[in-house]
């Protein structure tokens, strides 16, 4: 089974997406189960996991309901507000959601982020995600993964989902700056990274992307994380901003070819099996 483990569905509504700006203009519109299937099926992607797209809890309830409706999305992370004090009995509501994997809050382009995750509220709310075994993942900016070092260490309990290798700045070309920074994150070996959302990093200002150039990032993830915790994702349809989702497939197959079969079914596969326990969703 091969699975993308970032993809997004919506109906689309501009007051629900006040992230999907003015020049997104391609992502304007539903981008619904009924898409994305036949884009998997062309390049032989067999489940998928659908993450939130918008900070409201009804997202959760959405995508769950799109995943019991499509037995091909095995898994959900949703969103719920970490910081409230009855985080718990809202997560509750959710308890019998076999498809809910985890959660994440989106930190990226928020200046209360180093604040944030050091307050004694939102710890205490990722604490109790992984004490139920569920994930938390990790939407933030290379700028802000220094940020992420100590939280990371805290927050040892289940794993922490790196979304997009934090979004290094592909097209300033400042990959040393970026190892720097993910090294230490890469070093906690309940981190695990996903090889998603790059094209959209890489783009530069007439809207051109170098492959070869992402692959330089592909490798130096390979070698911090290893085979283990590294998986595969398309962020689709945010990539459609500038890739297909077959060109953004393609991009990983052609980097992944000089890997052991070993190493490609972790890539694949077994990572995002593992991670979001999906041997355990029928």
């Amino acid at each position: 089974m091969r699975i993308d483990s970032h993809v997004h569905l919506w109906r689309f509504e501009a007051e629900q997406y006040p992230w999907i700006s003015t020049d997104m203009r391609s992502l304007k519109q539903d981008r619904l189960a009924s898409d994305l299937r036949p884009l998997m099926v062309d390049q032989g992607i067999d489940a998928c996991v659908a993450i939130q797209a918008r900070e409201k809890e009804e997202e959760t309830g959405f995508l769950l309901d799109l995943a019991r409706n499509n037995p091909w999305i095995k898994a959900v992370v949703g969103w719920v507000d970490l910081t409230r004090d009855d985080i718990s009995q809202r997560l509750d509501r959710w308890a019998g959601a076999d498809q809910l994997r985890g959660f994440r809050y989106v930190l990226q382009n928020n200046p209360q982020t180093p604040t944030l995750v050091s307050s004694a509220a939102f710890l205490s709310g990722v604490r109790l995600l992984q004490n139920r075994s569920l994930v938390y993942e990790i939407l933030i900016s290379a700028d802000q993964l220094k940020v992420m070092h100590s939280f990371c260490r805290a927050l040892d309990d289940h794993w922490l989902v790196l979304d997009h290798l934090g979004k290094p700045d592909i097209r300033g070309r400042l990959l040393e700056n970026w190892r720097r920074d993910v090294e230490p994150l890469a070093r906690m070996p309940h981190v695990v990274c996903k090889l998603s959302g790059l094209v959209n990093e890489a783009t530069d200002t007439q809207g051109k992307f170098d492959g070869e150039h992402i692959h330089e990032y592909l490798d130096v993830a390979l070698e911090l994380f290893g085979p283990d915790r590294i998986m595969f994702g398309t962020d689709w349809p945010v990539c459609t901003l500038v890739s297909s989702y077959a060109e953004t497939t393609r991009i990983i197959e052609r980097w992944s070819s000089k890997l052991s079969p070993a190493e490609q079914a972790s890539l694949w596969s077994e990572t995002g099996a593992r991670v979001y326990g999906l041997n355990d969703i029928s």
